[in-house]
């Protein structure tokens, strides 16, 4: 269940001028509910946990599966894709810093790791043309169980990547690519000296007091109060895999969050409280080639305003994170229903609920 369809079909919907008009404030809470509700009956989500700017938090469905325990209102949840605007932060704070240049070719820092034509700013906005890993490892049911537990070094997912060729010349086209992120944390570690998962602690978590925010490498377990999440095996019968090993997914996507340390995450990061003006710009900054991203930021037109964030998925979770500049945001957690559902543009009239 890829959130980043909610987005792409918001897109759609708002290009088409058909969005229906939102409740008035008053009743946006209710609105809000009995969106979720829909869509943990009906919808293919077996828990959602939701905080909305304003109006506060919501749960509906349960946390474990043939249970009636609900989903926790502050829960942990692999957070999947959406570690990628942490690593980005972090590096264009170290460009801040006049450590680090955005057109750079990486192999300034990594010499020899992988193609000299790629930059820095290729990187972090999906212009590579770099080969996903992802896309070469058994991450379906029948191969999952192979490597769910397996821990990878961020240098041999590059390996994989460069195993293959670039999908384009680097900066004429955009793909989305984990690999790239893979590599970010590894710029990161070369400057810093130290492993990209302090940075991020010491420069972000820390500072913003984001006690629930992990960032597990090989750790298996989701700390904390949790939904679990599912994943078909071979036959198609759900199996917990909430305990998994996610460093496949590294400065990519391993981190665990709650909905509470995202929002004060998204709250910093788009009032320009974690980056320097020049850089704050650029984070949000797009171009024909990559209309709908920045660096590590998806950006996209409601009916009504604009939105900044990112979502994503790993096996049982998938997350969102969105919001804009003038303060109203998002945060959500679904763990997937064993015997699916059609969302049926649940997660478009949400967004379009919350920002308009």
């Amino acid at each position: 269940m890829r959130l980043v369809a909610a987005l792409s079909a918001a897109v759609l919907l708002a290009t088409a001028g058909v969005a229906s008009a939102a409740p008035a404030p008053a009743g946006r809470r209710e609105t809000v509910q009995q969106i979720i509700d829909r869509l943990t009956t009906s919808g293919g989500a077996l828990g959602i946990q939701a905080r909305v700017t304003g109006l506060g938090t919501f749960r509906s469905g349960v946390a474990t599966l043939g249970s009636r325990k609900p989903v926790p209102h502050n829960g942990t949840f692999r957070i999947a894709s959406v570690t990628k605007p942490f690593v980005a932060t972090v590096v264009l704070q170290l460009v801040g810093e006049g450590k680090i240049e955005l057109e750079a070719p990486v192999d300034r820092y990594l010499p020899g790791l992988i193609d000299n034509r790629i930059t820095v700013r290729q990187l972090l906005q999906h212009t590579s043309g770099l080969f996903d890993h992802t896309e070469a490892l058994p991450l379906d049911p029948a191969g999952f169980p192979s490597v769910r537990f397996r821990s990878w070094d961020p240098r041999e997912l590059v390996a994989i990547s460069v195993s293959h060729p670039l999908g384009f010349e680097p900066g004429t086209q955009w793909s989305y690519s984990n690999t790239n992120y893979i590599v970010a944390g590894l710029v990161i570690e070369k400057i810093t000296g130290r492993p990209y998962a302090e940075a991020v602690e010491r420069r972000i978590l820390k500072p913003l007091r984001l006690k629930d925010t992990v960032l597990p490498g090989n750790d298996v377990e989701v700390p904390g109060p949790h939904a679990h999440g599912y994943y078909p095996d071979a036959k198609g019968r759900p199996v917990d895999v909430t305990r998994l090993n996610p460093s496949w997914g590294g400065a990519a996507g391993e981190m665990i969050s709650t909905t509470r340390d995202l929002d004060t995450f998204l709250a910093a990061l788009l009032d320009g409280r974690l980056l320097a003006q020049a850089q704050q710009e650029e984070l949000t900054r797009t171009t024909a080639v990559s209309p709908e991203y920045g660096l590590g930021v998806s950006v996209t037109p409601l009916s009504c305003t604009t939105i900044y964030g990112h979502d994503g998925s790993i096996h049982g979770y998938a997350a969102m994170m969105v919001g804009t500049p003038a303060g109203r945001r998002v945060e959500l957690s679904v763990t997937e229903a064993a015997n699916g559902g059609n969302p049926d543009g649940g997660y478009v009239r949400l967004l379009e609920t919350v920002f308009c």
